[in-house]
């Protein structure tokens, strides 16, 4: 059955798949909810946009996407609060940087308010969805391809804008090991390494690889020019806490400006810990870890929120990071964001959305 709301149209799924559905036991990123959002461009403007049952796309294999890659995306959540609404977490945020994507891609911006009340809408229809637990969200994906059937090198005259939902547990079940990537890189200076677009992670794949190989999660990336500098831990921003100041690489046009970094950063200037955001050596993180002065570390991102790095591999020998205590600031910080976002604490900052 298809109805109309305002500026939206919506088709129902006739049998959801949910009861059929273990939300006990997932896999990240391989269960899907029943319905999808759809926008498309063409003739230079923005369609009505519409939500559908979840279902496959059929593509030309001439879709301009496939060859040159013009292709951005978002990654946000939402969650269950103690009373029992599904919220977003930071959406305006999400929505701002997927827009900046945009625009380093030479693509489309999206209108603001139809991408939030199209997503709003998206996570209503199918809240029933979120898994029970203090680790369960709802995983969200926004993404824009270029959808011209056409081979040249030049930027699509039309674009498909797309949301889907994945129910999610916890991302990472242990601290994490990483390697030091002295030879790799996953960006460079006036290229995209700021922006969420799909070579940058398929540029990454190799070395990933190669490091889940020697027994690593995932490794620290290092600046392109020199390999001296620190720059993200995988697919997440990194974060030290060396001499007890949180510490985490600026940015410089090379490191994408994550969301949660942002928060991370807020509430602990709000609570008083000292922060410093500035590059950030190899050399002084092998140092801090063999004389006591990096005391935790650790990866931040929308999918892992906060990921506690255990060991890092540097030139064939693991440097263990020291155990992290119930008073950690790491934990502490950790704790925090996810008092935000589940409404057991006041949001001061205006990061939660009711979406039902």
């Amino acid at each position: 059955m298809i109805s109309t709301e305002p500026d939206m149209d919506i088709k129902r799924i006739e049998h959801s798949r949910l009861p059929e559905t273990d939300l006990e036991n997932l896999t990240f990123g391989r269960v899907f909810t029943d319905h999808m959002f759809i926008m498309d461009y063409a003739d230079g403007a923005w369609q009505r946009p519409q939500i559908m049952p979840f279902g496959d796309l059929e593509l030309s294999p001439a879709t301009l996407v496939l060859h040159y890659a013009q292709t951005i995306f978002e990654g946000m959540k939402a969650y269950r609060n103690e009373q029992g609404e599904v919220v977003l977490f930071r959406p305006q945020a999400n929505i701002a940087r997927m827009n900046r994507s945009a625009r380093r891609m030479c693509m489309p911006e999206l209108p603001e308010d139809v991408f939030l009340e199209g997503l709003k809408e998206l996570v209503r229809m199918d809240s029933a969805w979120v898994p029970k637990g203090n680790d369960a969200a709802l995983y969200i994906r926004p993404f824009m391809f270029a959808s011209d059937e056409y081979i040249g090198v030049k930027p699509s005259d039309g674009y498909r804008f797309m949301i889907f939902i994945s129910p999610v547990r916890g991302y990472y079940q242990e601290p994490l090991r990483v390697r030091m990537e002295l030879e790799y890189s996953r960006a460079f200076p006036g290229g995209t390494g700021e922006v969420k677009c799909g070579g940058n992670y398929a540029g990454g794949l190799y070395p990933s690889k190669m490091a889940q190989n020697e027994g690593y999660h995932q490794q620290l990336w290092t600046d392109a020019i020199e390999h001296k500098y620190i720059e993200e831990s995988g697919t997440m921003n990194v974060f030290f806490i060396i001499d007890g100041v949180l510490t985490t690489p600026s940015l410089d046009g090379t490191i994408l400006p994550g969301i949660t970094r942002d928060s991370i950063l807020t509430l602990a200037r709000e609570k008083g810990l000292r922060v410093e955001e500035r590059k950030i050596t190899v050399e002084e993180v092998v140092a801090g870890l063999g004389n006591g002065k990096v005391t935790a570390a650790f990866g931040a991102g929308t999918a892992a929120t906060i990921a506690p790095i255990r060991v890092i591999g540097y030139k064939g020998k693991d440097l263990e990071l020291p155990e992290l205590k119930p008073d950690s600031e790491v934990l502490l910080i950790g704790k925090m964001l996810d008092d935000i976002r589940r409404g057991r604490v006041a949001d001061t900052h205006g990061w939660v959305v009711k979406a039902s």
